[in-house]
């Protein structure tokens, strides 16, 4: 039996028309700034609200609720079709991008991966560079919606460790969960708001810093300016952006946990200060070591690593200098801390930290019972024991996260791309990062080179890498229908 429809038409029906306002607001915004494009955006506007209505006057009268399979359904199909109507405004003239760009671009903003096929971002009309940067903070919104409350009940890649304590679908858990989404959502804007202001007070002007806040929180990366972060020049603005870039790549459920009362142990988050001091320990030894190697002065050292180290683990994709100028070794390091992302709960790609802790956690544990076989030695996560299930889930994971990577690293070599492009384009669109290494999509270069057909594997790998790999599988399952 067929999953339900329509609880997924009437809720892709308000997500449609979330973007509708947002495109309706460009078209002010264009009308105010006078750039020409407010026609533009009140017709795609138009157009989206028409469909939008469509699918929630087709559902009118109709009594249901939204179970997990029926959100399973509605976030994959949701992934693939809101960039597309996100996509109309970049396919218009004067920005006049073909089908496949414009797609990719949303694709790569609404899942805050940040990579990008458009040039000549400085000079761009103002409503199209934010349209770019709402997209991204739009797609962040959802992505830890996703991972709060969705995920978890699918048991996808271990997500079961972090179930809300009553999320349940019984109407007494309803205003539980929706005051942990209020929660959330307001820490979300504060943190957006706060960024803004310290990016306008360290030099940007206020459109660049907005569009930023609206990137940097998200961990998605669009800037302003092809030159990204680099255009500033200002090591102010970047160890601004680099605690940014962290709150962003941080639980939020974290934030909700530290604001109750109780001791530090029980308010602060194991994979968090896990996420911490290993970003700490990356950046500090890649400082030493441009230090040493390079010859740069240890401040300058320090900044540079500390911004690009972030901005790539975090997944969120800024730069402030091209680091594979700077060798094999770094071009290396970059490639490797591409996959590790950051916490889950957060809007950061990647493999995820808690995954990391658990794999380390099996490891340590069969080590453990070679030395003494008949010990117990059970893997913990914080205070909580690590069930089997989950421990066969997070594996499950790690695995299908590495062979959906060779796959479409495979499948991008096969149309022509180089070994060094095919593997970098994978990882980062797999991971959501964004910039990779090689002279085509590294920090310095940009997607608009690949062919179309690269581009869709692309815009493919960054769904599934963003929906969990096992989001997407589940789709695909004849089980699952029944």
């Amino acid at each position: 039996m067929l999953p339900r429809l329509w609880p997924a038409v009437l809720t892709l029906g308000w997500i449609l028309l979330v973007f509708a306002a947002g495109e309706g607001l460009m078209a002010l915004f264009a009308l105010a700034a006078g750039d020409g494009h407010a026609d533009v955006f009140a017709i795609t506007a138009t157009v989206t609200a028409m469909v939008a209505g469509g699918c929630i006057l087709t559902t009118k009268g109709r009594k249901f609720e939204l179970n997990f399979r029926d959100a399973a359904l509605l976030t994959g199909t949701s992934w693939v079709l809101v960039p597309a109507f996100a996509a109309l405004p970049l396919m218009a003239e004067p920005v006049g991008l073909s089908f496949v760009d414009a797609y990719f671009e949303m694709v790569s903003g609404i899942t805050t991966t940040g990579a990008t096929v458009m040039v000549g971002l400085d000079d761009t009309a103002a409503s199209v560079l934010l349209w770019r940067s709402l997209t991204e903070w739009i797609g962040g919104v959802g992505i830890i919606g996703l991972a709060i409350v969705i995920l978890p009940f699918l048991k996808i890649g271990g997500m079961a460790l972090f179930r809300l304590e009553s999320s349940d679908r019984s109407e007494k858990s309803l205003p539980r969960v929706r005051a942990i989404a209020t929660t959330v959502g307001q820490i979300y804007v504060l943190l957006t708001v706060a960024c803004f202001f310290v990016y306008w007070g360290l030099g940007m002007t206020p459109f660049d810093a907005l569009n930023h806040a609206l990137t940097t929180v998200c961990t998605a990366g669009y800037s302003t300016h092809d030159s990204s972060f680099g255009y500033f020049n200002n090591h102010a603005l970047e160890w601004a952006a680099v605690v940014f870039m962290m709150l962003g790549s941080l639980p939020f459920l974290a934030y909700v946990r530290l604001l109750r009362p109780g001791t530090w142990q029980q308010r602060v988050d194991n994979q968090a200060m896990t996420f911490v001091f290993l970003t700490a320990a990356l950046v500090f030894l890649f400082a030493l070591w441009l230090h040493l190697t390079q010859g740069v002065d240890a401040a300058t050292a320090l900044t540079k690593s500390a911004f690009n180290v972030v901005s790539v683990i975090t997944t969120t994709g800024f730069a402030s200098t091209d680091y594979l100028q700077w060798g094999a070794f770094a071009a290396t390091f970059f490639f490797v801390i591409t996959f590790i992302g950051g916490c889950t709960g957060s809007t950061a790609g990647g493999l995820k930290i808690f995954r990391l802790q658990v794999m380390y956690g099996v490891l340590i544990q069969h080590v453990r019972h070679v030395l003494r076989p008949h010990a117990l030695n059970p893997i913990r996560y914080g205070n909580r024991i690590i069930t089997d299930e989950q421990i066969a889930s997070v594996g499950s994971f790690v695995f299908l996260f590495f062979l959906t990577f060779v796959v479409a690293a495979l499948i991008l070599a096969a149309l022509g791309l180089d070994t060094e492009t095919s593997l970098s384009a994978a990882a980062t669109a797999v991971a959501n990062v964004g910039p990779g290494v090689g002279p085509l999509v590294g920090p310095a270069g940009n997607y608009s080179g690949l062919p179309d057909a690269a581009k869709i594997v692309l815009c493919a790998a960054m769904i599934v890498g963003r929906l969990e790999i096992l989001g997407v599988l589940v789709l695909f399952l004849p089980s699952f229908y029944r």
